[in-house]
């Protein structure tokens, strides 16, 4: 889950599946965490069009907005850091067990955010930047998608 203003991974979740009621549980803790957003950008894999997130889109008043099939350029900041995460990461990693996964993504997650300067947000660190530039209730929108 990446928030396409500030570029921050919102959530790096391993899972060898994700169902509806997975991702509702993923975005709760988000919310918890960073604020709600207005709009969130998914894909259409059967995890995004489930009736749990519609429920939980309605109930948080919160619009999914799905990008169109086979158009990755719909949710191109997603691709663009899948791209990253698979390279960076995943490709180098050979996952022993769901603890290691866990503790290898969070440790890339953590530099992606907190370490990494990235060219779009004047050569900081996302989480640098969210802090100088907005306050958590201001979370606009969110994009997710599986890897």
């Amino acid at each position: 889950m990446v928030d396409p203003f500030t570029r921050e991974c919102m959530a790096l979740v391993p899972q060898a599946r994700f169902r509806g009621d997975d991702v509702v549980a993923v975005l709760q803790a988000a919310v918890a965490a960073g604020g709600k957003p207005a709009v969130i950008t998914v894909e259409n894999g059967t995890e995004f069009t489930s009736k749990a997130l519609d429920a939980w889109a309605y109930w948080n008043g919160v619009q999914l907005a799905f990008s169109r099939p086979g158009k990755p350029v719909d949710n191109t900041l997603v691709e663009a850091f899948h791209g990253s995460l698979r390279r960076e990461c995943l490709s180098q990693h050979w996952f022993i067990s769901h603890a290691e996964a866990e503790r290898l993504l969070t440790a890339w997650k953590e530099d992606y955010n907190n370490t990494r300067p990235h060219s779009s947000l004047q050569d900081e660190p996302p989480a640098h930047f969210r802090a100088r530039a907005l306050q958590p209730a201001d979370l606009n929108s969110l994009a997710i998608c599986e890897s």
